[in-house]
């Protein structure tokens, strides 16, 4: 019998929580084709101000980006090829990854002693993709997904292959050329199908980004999924 192959492992960079207590929720962060963890990360002292009890950890994805342009060093990465942008070849791109993604989030919730509903993913891009699909196909119920300038892929599958089904927010640019603005209405559509309850917002004059709206709103998110007492934290002693 022929060895199954050995899944990809997932590492990137942390950011423990800035209250210095153990981790009390994990955000993970799935950052867009070509990028990396270390990219990402960089929303996250965004969300420790509503959420300073979070580890928060950005993995790169497992693939090297392979539509590089010549001379490019930036050591991009992907969670699936791109070079066929068809729908069957996302989908299938899409369950070939996931098995990594769910082997990731098993360990890091073991390693910290969390539960499911502590967890919350955000996913820009290729990550949104990769978020959405993993994250509704888990047996418990994560706290939250957040999306920005993303799609749901295989909205026509999600019904009969929804496990749980956490809340999420989709924000997009209604400038967006790489990702077309009507995908977070098909997504909503799509999840709103599947009996998923959806915040959604259009940021006017965004292309494929994020602007302070959108973070504001990931704040926000953040807050009630995680049952943050905002007066509770705010009358705690800063660094102003």
């Amino acid at each position: 019998m022929p060895e199954l192959p050995t899944l990809p492992t997932l590492d990137g960079p942390t950011l423990p929580p800035v209250n210095g207590g153990q981790p009390q929720q994990l955000v993970i962060l799935l950052h867009g084709v070509g990028s990396d963890g270390d990219d990402l990360i960089g929303l996250a002292p965004y969300f420790q101000k509503v959420a300073p009890g979070a580890l928060f950890i950005s993995p790169h994805a497992p693939y090297a980006f392979d539509m590089a342009p010549p001379g490019f060093e930036g050591g991009g990465h992907q969670w699936f090829s791109l070079q066929d942008m068809s729908a069957e070849a996302r989908l299938a791109g899409t369950q070939t990854t996931a098995p990594v993604l769910d082997a990731f989030i098993d360990q890091k919730l073991a390693e910290t002693g969390l539960g499911e509903g502590k967890l919350a993913l955000i996913g820009f891009s290729q990550g949104t993709m990769m978020a959405l699909y993993v994250g509704l196909r888990r047996a418990k119920r994560l706290a939250g997904i957040i999306g920005y300038s993303g799609m749901l892929i295989g909205p026509e599958l999600l019904a009969d292959a929804i496990q749980s089904r956490p809340p999420v927010l989709l924000v997009h640019g209604d400038a967006d050329d790489v990702v077309v603005p009507d995908a977070l209405l098909a997504a909503v559509a799509g999840l709103e199908a599947a009996g998923v309850t959806v915040r959604h917002h259009t940021c006017p004059g965004l292309g494929h980004g994020l602007d302070d709206d959108g973070i504001r709103l990931g704040m926000a998110f953040l807050t009630d999924i995680f049952g943050v007492d905002l007066a509770a934290l705010e009358a705690e002693p800063g660094d102003g």
